[in-house]
């Protein structure tokens, strides 16, 4: 070979060197292979077991290539406390995400940079949601409302196994359109059903491995490949979100709200000369962020719980017995009655512990540069935070890897909340429907307990515990049995 042509592949292979090395002091990780980065090492149909073993590998706090963009992960307790609660502000920002952004067009507070127009829509979202009524119905009176429709729908269907999702889902998803719409959906009509699907399927795209192809090679993002779906899906989720608010905007009495979107409206008229983010832009988005983190992740915790009250009974009689010596003849139990039920509490937390529901909180990124834990990093590099992973630290549980309540009891039997109980995330950007969603699965869960004993219908099999990778845990689809007490 001549001394030119050495030269050549020398300069080369310098110049592949430089352009797939990780900067100085920068979280380790694989080797990635040129243009598809660690798409061929890790399966992004499901990242959890691959994370946990590159964890192992490089530590805690490790990154990947996805197609060209380097990627740091976040796993296990300690790595996600300090960088959610010890950074707080300073871990808030959103990086850039090309098809979150296609969707959301950086607007709302899911998806949206950290700055005024994001600290004003979660300031008036929490005030909405902390004041519970939106009206003249408290919180608790709509969920109640609800569950009684979902255990009438249960008795009619009495003898017949059937698979729970779609009621459960256009339950669920009736407490919010009352929350936001001030409506609720039959459960014959399928419009409430057919978007809570669509939200579904957006939901998996943006955490699988097509949404990671689409943020990764923009040469792709016109070709008729699976991730026009979730956009088609956001274009229709959109029009009938378009069309309840414009109806609001023709029947509301100013002074007089009846909902979210009434008290939304009348904020936009009080600030439409100041300058605020308050716009019909930002309300469209807002209802999709609310729609989907109150609906999506408290339907599949109600599922997760039925089914795994089946597969242990001995768990689902100790949660009976205390909800049957607190109702004691009421009609309705309370919220304010599991300080008296720390056994069902107990249950529901580790329904949310062990299905690890939300296993990714949406990605975050520091606002400068920072030293974390060693490391280097720049402002807007990508930082996926494994919620799973605090759920099931080995460090910090006593019953890592299975389900029992006792992880959320001391030895008195009172209910204990671990600080690595994360389910939601922490600091600035913790998921606003936690209360909500505490509150709708105790009652849920125990109106349901109160009135049926629930079983494994099909005795030749067991109960299958798999997780359905995707932004929300799903299990996977199953039929329940149940009998009237």
């Amino acid at each position: 070979m001549t001394p030119f042509w050495t030269a050549v592949i020398f300069v080369l292979l310098a110049l592949f060197l430089w352009r797939w090395s990780r900067p100085k002091n920068f979280p380790p990780g694989p080797w990635p292979v040129p243009g598809l980065g660690n798409f061929l090492q890790v399966d992004f149909s499901n990242p959890l077991p691959e994370f946990k073993k590159l964890a192992k590998k490089y530590g805690n706090v490790f990154s990947i290539y996805m197609g060209n963009n380097l990627v740091v992960v976040l796993h296990g307790y300690h790595a996600l406390r300090e960088a959610l609660v010890n950074y707080g502000p300073l871990f808030a920002d959103r990086p850039v995400d090309p098809m979150l952004d296609r969707l959301l067009e950086n607007r709302g507070i899911v998806g949206a940079r950290y700055g005024q127009s994001w600290k004003e829509q979660r300031r008036f979202c929490l005030m909405l949601l902390k004041n519970f009524g939106l009206g003249k119905t408290s919180m608790e009176t709509r969920i109640f409302e609800e569950a009684k429709h979902m255990v009438k729908y249960f008795k009619e269907n009495e003898g017949h196994a059937f698979d729970p999702r779609p009621i459960i889902s256009n339950t669920i998803g009736n407490i919010m359109s009352c929350i936001l719409f001030g409506r609720r959906f039959a459960y014959e009509e399928e419009t409430l059903h057919r978007i809570l699907k669509q939200i579904s399927e957006i939901s998996l795209t943006l955490c699988t491995f097509w949404g990671e192809l689409y943020n990764a090679i923009p040469l792709i993002r016109g070709l008729p490949l699976p991730f026009q779906k979730a956009i088609k899906n956001m274009d229709i989720i959109k029009g009938f979100l378009h069309d309840i608010i414009e109806e609001h905007k023709r029947t509301f009495t100013p002074g007089d709200p009846r909902d979210f979107i009434d008290k939304y409206l009348e904020e936009i008229a009080m600030r439409q000369n100041d300058g605020s983010s308050f716009n019909d832009e930002n309300l469209h988005t807002l209802m999709f962020d609310l729609l989907e983190s109150g609906s999506n992740t408290q339907a599949s915790a109600t599922l997760w719980s039925l089914l795994l009250l089946m597969t242990y009974p001995d768990i689902q009689e100790k949660c009976y017995g205390e909800i049957h010596s607190v109702f004691d003849g009421k009609e309705e139990i309370s919220y304010m009655d599991r300080a008296d039920m720390p056994y069902t509490t107990a249950f529901i937390h580790e329904v949310q512990r062990f299905a690890a529901i939300v296993p990714f909180g949406v990605s975050h990124c520091f606002t400068k540069e920072v030293s974390f834990l060693g490391y280097t990093i720049s402002p807007n590099t990508r930082v996926v935070i494994d919620l799973s992973s605090a759920l099931w630290d080995e460090s910090q549980w006593k019953f890592p890897n299975e389900f029992n309540p006792a992880n959320f009891l001391n030895g008195d039997g009172e209910f204990v909340k671990p600080d690595a109980f994360l389910p939601f995330s922490a600091g600035p950007r913790m998921c606003l429907a936690e209360n909500l969603s505490h509150m709708e699965t105790f009652i849920i869960i125990s109106t349901l307990l109160k009135h049926f004993e629930f079983f494994w219908p099909e005795k030749s099999t067991v109960p299958d515990l798999t997780r359905a990778f995707a932004i929300v845990h799903f299990p996977i689809p199953y039929k329940v049995g149940y009998k009237s007490r």
